[in-house]
């Protein structure tokens, strides 16, 4: 059986803080944080769900970061799933006009994605 790299784990914390940074605020304080970003025109109910998300998807990271290789295959998807949309969602944003602050947040998902991919590709060989 293939063993969880050490490595991978730490991230799946690493992930669980990054999320619990942004989801926490953005669920309780949408306007301050996407003002932070330059965003001014600030849809509440949009951006907490973001900010819920966000800490659903960091919450599991940290209530798994101990278990076997199905269960980090089955996350893995889901955070590469989650990541590929989020790039999507943020370019046609990007596209249509929103602050350039936005490639930060665009960056973030990129980088989570590489992390992840590379991950599924090590487990899946």
């Amino acid at each position: 059986m293939k063993k969880i790299p050490t490595s991978l784990r730490v991230w799946f914390v690493i992930h669980f803080v990054a999320d619990m940074i942004f989801g926490i605020p953005l669920l309780l304080y949408p306007v301050w944080v996407l003002g932070f970003f330059g965003i001014d025109n600030v849809e509440m109910l949009t951006a907490r769900l973001v900010g819920a998300a966000l800490i659903g998807i960091g919450g599991v990271s940290l209530l798994v970061h101990k278990k076997g290789i199905e269960t980090y295959q089955a996350l893995l998807s889901l955070k590469l799933i989650w990541a590929s949309a989020a790039i999507v969602a943020i370019i046609l944003s990007l596209l249509q006009g929103a602050p350039e602050n936005v490639c930060w947040i665009l960056r973030i998902f990129i980088i989570f994605w590489g992390v992840w991919a590379y991950y599924k590709w090590q487990l899946s060989k």
